[in-house]
């Protein structure tokens, strides 16, 4: 495979590439260069000889020589269990939208993500789906894993844009943790702009039906540095009021209450078992995605 040059991969020059499915491709080419491997059995590694015990399992299933040595309740799998179907759910919601001067906004950041993500399930013949959403659920294409699925799916993202809409991340998940029927893997890309007890309650309620999460909190590189120093407007959006003022009064107070929130989103997940990674919009998306995943294969090993 061709090395793509790194510097094609950053969000600026990822942001100039119209077509989404182009940018998928060259993220993933990306991605499969830094793992120097296939990465495809990377997304269902945890599903291929055991997962989490989950209340209402059957016990017969429970691997007691893990427990013994890890005092960890494991469920051993079955060969036609191992296949994985993805469910990618991505927040449209209007606080998407914002992009720091020359960079991406959040929701084409998270499109390309979700797009790259599809892409390499597709590859290892798993099934995805995806859910567009924001105060409610706007768009799905259900999970499969043909080609035309794929397209279908590529065909969602590249119409869809951040709408103005508030966000509803807590009151979606509860919604749609109903509608999950098989166990699978559920990969969420939000700001998660919402009460943090309601996000993680409907976290809850997907997890404690077995699902595997993965929650992309994705922020913008303004949100996480607050770099304004002159007197600035700032525009409300989601509903909010516009805002004049001196944002060096602010600073210190507004990265105490960012970072607050994002260290209770981040407990309250590793509490759960949720894998929870925070993603800032101007990071390569192939050294997003191959961090994770190594970490993920890595994790997964120490496991059996």
């Amino acid at each position: 495979m061709t090395e793509i040059p790194t510097n094609y991969l950053d969000p600026r020059v990822l942001n100039k590439v119209g077509r989404l499915e182009l940018r998928a491709r060259l993220v993933v080419e990306g991605f499969v260069t830094g793992m120097h491997k296939s990465p495809y059995r990377g997304f269902s590694v945890e599903f291929a000889q055991h997962r989490e015990y989950v209340p209402g399992d059957d016990l017969r299933h429970l691997d007691w020589k893990i427990f013994g040595k890890a005092d960890r309740f494991v469920v051993k799998q079955y060969e036609e269990e191992t296949n994985l179907r993805a469910h990618l759910f991505l927040d449209q919601s209007e606080s998407m939208n914002y992009g720091h001067e020359g960079g991406m906004a959040k929701f084409d950041y998270a499109a390309t993500a979700c797009a790259s993500l599809a892409f390499l399930i597709q590859q290892q013949a798993d099934a995805v789906g995806l859910t567009l959403f924001d105060e409610r659920v706007a768009r799905q294409v259900p999970p499969s894993n043909t080609r035309q699925n794929l397209g279908n799916l590529f065909g969602a993202l590249e119409q869809a844009k951040a709408r103005e809409q508030k966000t509803k991340v807590g009151a979606v998940l509860h919604e749609l943790a109903s509608q999950l029927k098989q166990r699978g893997m559920v990969l969420i890309f939000s700001d998660l702009f919402d009460d943090p007890d309601t996000v993680l309650k409907g976290l809850r309620e997907i997890r404690s039906r077995g699902h595997d999460i993965v929650v992309f909190h994705v922020l913008d590189r303004d949100e996480v540095e607050f770099p304004f120093e002159r007197m600035t407007l700032f525009r409300g959006l989601e509903q909010m009021p516009e805002l004049l003022c001196d944002p060096k009064s602010l600073r210190e107070a507004y990265l105490a209450e960012i970072e607050a929130f994002a260290a209770r989103i981040k407990k309250g997940c590793l509490a759960q078992r949720i894998d929870y990674v925070r993603v800032v919009d101007d990071q390569p998306l192939d050294v997003v995605l191959t961090s994770y995943l190594s970490a993920r294969t890595a994790r997964a090993k120490r496991r059996k």
